[in-house]
């Protein structure tokens, strides 16, 4: 998360509660190692999402392939 303060321009507290709420959501894994939380993307969430704001004839497009 500290990674994430600087490039971001958001405070600790910010960012900690955005990362729940994707968590929450079911995009990101939150993996806690003493006092350190590793996060991850959901690859098969992250799919659903791209799946979404594909338009409709790509989407198709790629299925007969």
């Amino acid at each position: 998360m500290s990674d994430l303060t600087a490039p971001l321009g958001l405070s600790q507290p910010t960012v900690s509660h955005h990362l729940r709420i994707l968590t929450e959501a079911g995009l990101l894994e939150r993996d806690k190692r003493g006092v350190w939380a590793y996060y991850r993307l959901v690859p098969s969430a992250i799919a659903a999402i791209a799946e979404l704001l594909t338009p409709p004839r790509k989407r198709a497009a790629k299925k007969t392939r």
